[in-house]
C-alpha cells in the first residue's frame, strides 16, 4: 500500500487542462476550448509536468503529441476525472411548497456513487446559493434576477388570495385585483417580488396599499392572520397555510412560475441529469384551485 505522503497531490483543474490538449494535440487549441491563454495554459502544463516528474507533451510543427509518459497518464487522467465527477456533492435547493424528491430520487437512481444533497432555502436566497456555489441548482419561483444563470419554466401555480377566516372576502368564490384594491399587503425588499406579488404597480398606474415590511413567509401569514394585511400566494395542492387563513382563487393575474435555476455555462453532467428529471418529473399540480 503506497505511502499517502508519497502520493502526488494532483490539482484536477490541472488533470483537465491536460486532458483537453491531449483532446486536441495542439496548446492554442486547446487554450481556445478553456478559455484561457495558450502561455497560461503552457505554465499549468508544466506544473503537472513537475507534479508528475514527466514530460507529458512533445512540441511538434503541427502542435503537441503526447510522450510515451503522456500516453500512459491520459487514461488514467480521464479515469481521475470521472470519478470526481460521480463522487461530487450535487446540491438541490428547493423554496417553500415545491417538492422536489421524485426528481432528486431519480437522480440518486441513476448516479448511485454521487452525493446527492438537498437544502431548504428561504425565498430571498436562491440567486445568492448559486452563484456562491452553495447550490448547484434550484427548483424555485419567480421572479428571480437571472443574470449568471440558466432559468428553465417547469410548471405554472394559480396565485390565490390569502385572508383571514373572519375577512369579508372568506368564502367567496373568487375574486379579482379590483376586490382588494385597498388592502394593504406585505411588502419585501426586492423590487421584482414586490412588482409580482403585490402587482405593484396595478395595470392603472396606480400603486399597491403598503402592508408590513417582511423578511421571512411566516411573517406574512402572521401580519394576515392578525388583521394587518391580505397576501397573494401561490397555490398548492393540498397546502394548509395555517388554521386561521383561507385561500381564495384570484382571478386575472398571471400565474406564478415554478422554474429550475442553474448557474450559466455550469456543464457538470449531474446538473444536466438533473436538469432532464426535473423537466420530466416536475410537472406540477394535477388541478386548478376551485
Amino acid at each position: 500500500m503506497a505511502d499517502p505522503a508519497s502520493v502526488p497531490d494532483l490539482d484536477l483543474r490541472l488533470v483537465r487542462y491536460f486532458t483537453v490538449v491531449a483532446e486536441h494535440r495542439h496548446f492554442g487549441r486547446a487554450a481556445g476550448a478553456l478559455h484561457v491563454t495558450q502561455p497560461a495554459l503552457s505554465r499549468q502544463i508544466q506544473r503537472l509536468e513537475q507534479v508528475l516528474g514527466a514530460r507529458l507533451f512533445d512540441r511538434t510543427p503541427q502542435g503537441a503529441r503526447l510522450t510515451e509518459a503522456g500516453e500512459v497518464f491520459l487514461p488514467r487522467a480521464e479515469g481521475l476525472l470521472r470519478a470526481a465527477g460521480e463522487a461530487a456533492a450535487v446540491t438541490r435547493a428547493y423554496i417553500n411548497g415545491i417538492f422536489v424528491t421524485p426528481a432528486v430520487r431519480d437522480l440518486r437512481r441513476r448516479f448511485p456513487d454521487a452525493e446527492v444533497r438537498t437544502v431548504h432555502l428561504d425565498w430571498d436566497e436562491p440567486r445568492e446559493a448559486l452563484l456562491t456555489g452553495r447550490a448547484d441548482a434550484v427548483v424555485t419561483r419567480l421572479p428571480l434576477a437571472t443574470e449568471g444563470l440558466r432559468v428553465t419554466v417547469l410548471h405554472d401555480e394559480p396565485r390565490v388570495l390569502v385572508v383571514p377566516l373572519d375577512h369579508r372576502l372568506a368564502g367567496k368564490e373568487s375574486v379579482t385585483l379590483d376586490d382588494i384594491a385597498d388592502e394593504p399587503l406585505p411588502r419585501g425588499r426586492d423590487p421584482l417580488w414586490n412588482a409580482f406579488w403585490r402587482v405593484d404597480p396595478r395595470p392603472d398606474g396606480s400603486p399597491a396599499p403598503d402592508g408590513p415590511l417582511i423578511g421571512a413567509v411566516e411573517d406574512k401569514f402572521e401580519h394576515v392572520a392578525a388583521g394587518q394585511a391580505v397576501a397573494i400566494v401561490p397555490w398548492v395542492p393540498g397546502a394548509v397555510v395555517r388554521p386561521d387563513l383561507t385561500t381564495v382563487p384570484l382571478h386575472g393575474l398571471e400565474p406564478s412560475h415554478v422554474v429550475l435555476a442553474t448557474r450559466a455555462g455550469d456543464r457538470h453532467r449531474l446538473t444536466a441529469a438533473f436538469r432532464r428529471s426535473a423537466e420530466a418529473l416536475l410537472t406540477g399540480p394535477a388541478a386548478e384551485p376551485d
